[in-house]
């Protein structure tokens, strides 16, 4: 039974002070319960560290939204995973739409920083997703492939098992869109498809897959109970405690 992930990927929202107040609130009302779900915070680089001491002893753990794959170097306004490490992240974000769409990451890329961020001992959530235009026009399976395969390029199964890979639709996010559970699910399941096809059924069905694309509380059970959807990569919703904590609790 895969345990399902929710992770928010604030962007490039909340300043420090900003960050210590939703990150409190958000510990303070998850308590010490033990969830049915793991929980995933990324906030910013500049709240990494403060977010690190905030956590400590509650269920939530830390991501970065991106980080470089060489060690070090001349690589002005990047971050390494050793930086991220010592600031207690354990997970990095990859491939995000918006850094393939505005900052011009490609597949090869994208498979560059997983390699990285998996032999730095930390694990990748690894995006992929088509543009309106790509479903509309009937490729988006050929463009969900390619991400996939292309991304998972000399990935073993073992370094497989610590991966999460996670479906946005493109057209869905932040334009209050969301796939409709049957979409995603669909989506969900051609991906598990396609992992079983590359590696083993064991490693598709062990994959988690979450859903991200306008996840919020009053869509997320629906999109939660489908077969292949292991949880959500939330957005905007991931911003306001009631509304995060709201997800996390549909889980």
């Amino acid at each position: 039974m895969r345990k399902k992930v929710i992770a928010g990927n604030w962007k490039m929202n909340k300043d420090l002070t900003e960050s210590q107040n939703l990150i409190s609130k958000i510990v303070s009302e998850l308590g010490n319960e033990k969830l049915n779900c793991e929980v995933i915070i990324c906030p910013p680089f500049t709240s990494l560290s403060e977010a690190a001491g905030l956590i400590k002893g509650s269920a939530v753990k830390l991501g970065a939204q991106n980080m470089h794959f060489e060690e070090n170097g001349a690589f002005t306004g990047e971050i390494s995973a050793a930086m991220l490490k010592s600031v207690g992240c354990e997970f990095v974000i990859a491939g995000h739409s918006e850094r393939r769409a505005l900052f011009g990451e490609t597949d090869q890329l994208v498979n560059k920083k997983i390699k990285k961020i998996l032999s730095s001992g930390l694990k990748p959530i690894f995006c992929v997703g088509e543009t309106l235009e790509e479903r509309e026009s009937g490729v988006m399976k050929d463009v969900i492939k390619r991400q996939v395969t292309e991304g998972l390029k000399d990935i073993t199964a073992n370094q497989l098992a610590n991966i999460i890979l996670a479906y946005e639709p493109v057209w869905a996010i932040g334009t209050g869109k969301t796939a409709t559970p049957g979409q995603a699910e669909e989506v969900h399941a051609f991906i598990r498809g396609l992992i079983e096809e590359n590696y083993s059924s064991d490693a598709a069905e062990n994959l988690t897959i979450q859903y991200g694309g306008s996840v919020k509380p009053d869509n997320a059970a629906d999109l939660l109970s489908q077969q292949d959807i292991d949880g959500a990569l939330v957005g905007g919703a991931c911003l306001k405690s009631d509304s995060f904590i709201g997800i996390i609790k549909s889980a």
